[in-house]
């Protein structure tokens, strides 16, 4: 049987007549990386607000770690770590001394922890700077690191890669994905990076205008967007041997109107191209094909 973190049922939100989020069901099951996408103002942070108590649902019910009660969410919400939107910290004071304030708020016994999670984040060497005089992209950092405290086991995230260069997104995804592995936290990330979520996401939701429209696996994805080589020839049989005999290739599909799918050697179009030419087929077409995560995501959304 899965193990469940969090479900929602028929969660929602609304202010005056209008529903930010409508009647989400929701699952996420332990040691998963759920990405979490939609675009701007779809309702992410709003759901994430409600699961996090930091707003009141209108109705429905959050499950957290198998229970439903207010008690038994208030205790869950513990083993919670969270950056949502925007990290706030005090200006003149330094990453190590506003993670302090934060531990001590929180009840967090380990002082120890502190320089582990900067250590982590690569925020170590600039411990005692301002956070004043802190980039974007430090601030983000010190974020992740504040919702590290106390080794949650269930760690969300609010586009927590906003403002990192290139450098620094590959970071923060080894450090999410080690993380994950080696601690088996639960995360869920919700990111408008979605090139960057596809690498890093087990499981995904989207969401559309307050609705989750869609709950997918990553291997169910994959399956979906799988990428391949689509042949156009003017004779599928002898195209067929050559790819056999020739090239080595037996991963593919015959189609109807004189065109194949080839799912293995994706990179070596040129070579495969040239082989069927010279062996005296007509190649009338070659690309390659599939969907990329952007590209279902507004298929699924109804985007253009």
């Amino acid at each position: 049987m899965r193990d469940i973190i969090l479900k929602t049922h028929n969660l929602t939100k609304k202010y005056e007549n209008q529903y930010a989020v409508a009647n989400v069901n929701m699952t996420i099951e332990k040691g998963s990386i759920y990405g979490f996408i939609g675009k701007n103002g779809a309702g992410k942070t709003t759901l994430i607000r409600m699961i996090t108590g930091l707003i009141h649902k209108t109705k429905g019910e959050i499950e957290l770690f198998g229970g439903t009660s207010e008690n038994h969410l208030n205790e869950a919400r513990t083993f919670i770590g969270s950056l949502i939107e925007y990290p706030a910290f005090y200006g003149n004071m330094s990453a190590k001394e506003n993670l302090e304030i934060s531990r001590l708020v929180r009840n967090i016994p380990d002082k120890n922890c502190i320089d582990e999670v900067l250590e982590l984040v690569g925020l170590n060497n600039i411990k005692n700077k301002k956070v004043k005089n802190f980039s974007l992209g430090m601030k983000q950092r010190l974020g992740i690191a504040n919702a590290l405290l106390g080794n949650p086991k269930f760690l969300i995230l609010d586009e927590p890669i906003n403002g990192l260069d290139p450098m620094g997104i590959v970071e923060i995804r080894e450090l999410l994905k080690k993380i994950n592995k080696e601690k088996n936290t639960t995360i869920l990330i919700s990111s408008h990076i979605l090139g960057e979520l596809s690498e890093l996401a087990t499981h995904y939701g989207i969401i559309n205008n307050g609705e989750l429209i869609k709950e997918i696996s990553d291997s169910e994805l994959k399956a979906i967007c799988r990428q391949y080589i689509l042949l156009k020839v003017d004779d599928l049989s002898k195209t067929s041997i050559i790819l056999e005999r020739n090239l080595n290739i037996m991963d593919y599909e015959v189609l109807e109107d004189n065109m194949i799918k080839i799912f293995s050697n994706l990179n070596e179009i040129g070579l495969i191209n040239s082989t069927i030419s010279k062996s005296g087929v007509i190649v009338e077409n070659i690309s390659l094909e599939g969907e990329n995560l952007e590209e279902y995501f507004m298929n699924v959304v109804g985007g253009k």
